[in-house]
């Protein structure tokens, strides 16, 4: 038996003033939801990896890698940025900083980013070339009187290797829903002595910052400057080695014809995004970048028959289920698979599930067996 096939609803384009669909406005609970299955993802991972001693190779089978439900990777801003570390880089004076204090904002509050639909949480701002009072003045042309208790700010910190870490640390700790931290720039933070041009020194750099991203699931977004010369291709022009770019994972790249202009293209490139170009006009009455094209329209992935029918599973009235993959598939006749099989299937796409479902899934070994969970995650009014 094959499953049954659906007709697909046309996704909309990602732009300016363009409505997302509901099941992408729950973000605060999604936000709560990932934490829970980190742990599990954590616990799962730590038990399948082989048994050795400490300086054993650790491998995983192919077998145990599909066994696996890994955390999902929900967006800070959807379609644009990731948790993870990233560069955002740019000639100097081109508008860098009212774009970290633009996200910083959308991001604290919720609010959608040129109708990418936005994570909610806590925002760390390392603004290391400004001071309090010029922050104040800018953030109040940009946003006036509203405030944000979720956006946090500092003036001054460590360098790597000489307390940075500890201080980012101890900010997530006390924050637990932080999902964004700026640093601006990367030179301010780095260790005396680091800024020698070598692979090795960039590739370390951004490697710290990105086993901090990775251990608590939050994005690292790094300004940092352009070099002076041009190239044909304009991830070349980030200022150092390829170091920086081949640690991260992802870069963004602001660029004007002319400092003058309000006109700006930002590019993005990452390992787990589609590569991008924006074209962006600075309002300079309200100091925000505004999004006037996208040269082109993210791919969706076409609609999965198995996603749809396992979404009929949880509705409003019956939010929650757990069993057996073999007692799921029972609920769903039109799906052909092992159970097995179909629990890998899950596994795979507990991502999609999440984001695209509004269901958390959860794998959970119970004294009876393997139990399945399904969770539908309510959208706030």
């Amino acid at each position: 038996m094959t499953p049954t096939k659906k007709v697909a609803i046309p996704a909309s384009s990602i732009g300016v003033d363009v409505e997302q669909p509901l099941h992408n406005k729950d973000n605060e609970i999604i936000t709560e939801s990932k934490k829970q299955i980190n742990q599990q993802a954590t616990n799962n991972v730590t038990a399948n990896v082989v048994a050795g001693g400490e300086s054993d190779l650790k491998t995983i089978s192919m077998e145990e890698l599909y066994d696996t439900a890994y955390p999902p990777r929900v967006p800070i801003v959807e379609g644009l940025i990731f948790n993870g570390t990233y560069l955002f880089v740019g000639a100097p004076k081109v508008g860098k900083s009212f774009f970290m204090a633009q996200l910083g904002y959308h991001v604290s509050m919720g609010i959608p980013l040129w109708g990418f639909p936005v994570t909610k949480g806590t925002v760390l701002y390392l603004a290391l070339e400004d001071d309090y009072a010029r922050l104040q003045r800018r953030l109040s042309k940009m946003f006036g009187m509203e405030g944000s208790s979720n956006l946090h700010f500092a003036t001054q910190s460590k360098a790597l290797n000489q307390g940075l870490e500890e201080q980012l640390h101890k900010f997530v700790k006390e924050h637990e829903d932080a999902r964004l931290i700026i640093i601006d720039t990367l030179q301010k933070v780095r260790e005396v002595g680091g800024d020698k041009l070598s692979y090795g020194n960039d590739y370390e750099i951004v490697t710290k910052l990105k086993r901090f991203s990775d251990q608590y699931g939050i994005c690292l977004l790094v300004v940092h400057h352009t070099r002076k010369m041009e190239s044909s291709d304009s991830f070349d022009m980030i200022s150092g080695t390829n170091g920086l770019l081949g640690a991260a994972d992802g870069a963004f790249i602001m660029q004007k014809e002319k400092r003058t202009e309000n006109k700006a293209v930002l590019e993005v490139a990452g390992r787990d995004q589609q590569d991008q170009r924006l074209f962006l006009n600075f309002n300079r009455e309200q100091c925000v970048w505004e999004l006037t094209k996208s040269e082109t329209e993210l791919w969706k992935e076409p609609v999965d028959s198995v996603l749809e029918s396992l979404a009929t599973v949880v509705t409003n009235e019956a939010p929650e289920w757990s069993g057996s993959a073999s007692e799921l598939l029972q609920l769903l006749p039109e799906i052909d698979m092992q159970p097995n099989v179909f629990t890998r299937k899950l596994n795979v796409s507990l991502e999609r599930l999440l984001i695209d479902y509004n269901i958390k899934y959860e794998s959970v070994r119970e004294h009876s067996g393997r139990k399945i969970k399904l969770s539908l995650i309510q959208p706030k009014s």
